[in-house]
């Protein structure tokens, strides 16, 4: 079984817990652009950390006002002492400079400029907070219920959290919404005062069909990363957050991508040799996703659950009935997997961790071996209802490892 690599939550008292999302951070979600549905999703409403994916907050309000007439791509945008004292990745602003909107639109897009980012801000909302404000209620209005923004670049702030359903939805208003402003998120590099700005988003190179859309990185998130790709006349949008390492989050979307054009019927562009291309979300026991909460504004765009798959046929009774087996997923550590497999265990039931290699990587599946059909099919119920990943094995699957 091909695996992503995913780390899971684990509960702990509430005392012991610090503000924000927690260690174990990792969230994905894949859907197919058009419609919304949700292709494959895990932890996908867990509060995380947005990083430098809040610019793609940043750059639908300033896509907005562009629309509205309210600014023009020529206008100059300020920088104060406040902007240019952003954090790096930066273009080097100096204070009392000013950039074009164009600048700014495409310092965001390749280098994820914080400096351009809080003047953009600061000249949309008078200062950087107030335009928080706005954004939170702009992304609240558009149905991204569980965001709140603190700044305009992603720079940490232990109240700026958001989901992965939540980034999704706004991926999907930007590509929908903008489709013209959307092609900057696709520019590979521009020309900034002599020196020429890279694009730090490799999914352009390396994947074939993806056009945009951000990465984003601080030690409280992890890797963060945003994609959406063509293939075959059908779009996907994923989002991977709280992986590891860039490699790790690049090869996660990947997998993910792969799977979700699978599941479309799109013949994938990355293909996993010598098995096919499933993600950790695990479609085979795929369950309906609860909808996003819709927003108020007419025209809002929802995401939609993937319809739910048939468990398989339950065996006829005997002695050798108890050979069913649930895989709860592919993790990137040993003690992931058997945190995992801990969950699904039920009485009469054998804890099995099994390795396998995705890509070089090496995954542990978590498994449960030695259940009857229905109490396998009771295990991936009940994790589906946690949004967790499940899978039953039949006998003939499960010899055939």
């Amino acid at each position: 079984m091909v695996g992503l690599c995913l780390l899971g939550l684990v509960a702990s008292p509430a005392a012991a817990q610090p503000r924000g999302p927690q260690v174990d951070r990792y969230s994905a979600i894949v859907i197919e652009a058009e419609s919304g549905r949700v292709l494959s999703s895990l932890a996908a409403d867990e509060p995380r950390y947005p990083a430098s994916l809040t610019k793609m907050m940043t750059l639908f309000m300033l896509f907005e006002a562009l629309r509205d007439h309210r600014v023009g791509l020529d206008q100059l945008v300020p920088v104060s002492g406040h902007a240019a004292s952003m954090e790096p990745s930066k273009l080097g602003l100096l204070p009392s400079t000013r950039i074009t909107v164009e600048q700014a639109i495409l310092g965001l897009v390749t280098k994820s400029a914080n400096d351009a980012a809080a003047a953009l801000g600061e000249m949309m909302g008078g200062d950087e907070a107030s335009f928080a404000r706005m954004m939170t209620a702009r992304a609240h209005a558009i149905g991204m219920a569980h965001t709140t923004f603190r700044n305009a670049s992603g720079l940490p702030d232990p109240d700026q959290v958001t989901t992965a359903r939540d980034l999704a939805i706004l991926a999907r208003h930007i590509i929908r919404d903008f489709p013209a402003q959307y092609a900057y998120f696709s520019v590979p590099s521009f020309q900034f005062r002599g020196r020429t700005i890279y694009n730090h988003d490799r999914m352009l190179q390396s994947y074939p069909g993806a056009d945009g859309l951000k990465t984003g990185f601080i030690t409280a998130s992890g890797h963060n990363l945003a994609t959406s790709a063509v293939h075959g006349g059908v779009r996907l949008i994923g989002i991977v957050m709280g992986a590891r390492t860039n490699g790790e989050r690049d090869v996660d979307m990947k997998l993910q991508l792969d799977d979700g054009f699978t599941q479309m019927g799109v013949a994938p562009v990355m293909m996993v040799a010598a098995e096919p291309p499933r993600s950790t979300m695990q479609r085979a026991a795929n369950v309906a996703i609860p909808r996003a909460e819709a927003g108020t504004l007419p025209g809002h765009v929802g995401i939609l659950p993937a319809p739910p798959r048939p468990l398989p046929p339950a065996p006829p009774a005997g002695p050798s009935s108890a050979s069913w087996a649930v895989q709860a997923g592919a993790w990137p550590t040993e003690a992931a997997a058997r945190r995992a497999a801990s969950a699904a265990h039920r009485e009469g039931g054998e804890i099995r961790i099994e390795t396998t290699q995705v890509k070089g990587h090496v995954m542990w599946r978590a498994m449960v071996v030695g259940l009857h059909h229905g109490e396998a099919s009771s295990v991936c119920a009940a994790l589906a209802g946690r949004h967790e990943p499940c899978m039953v094995l039949p006998p003939a699957q499960l010899a055939a490892r």
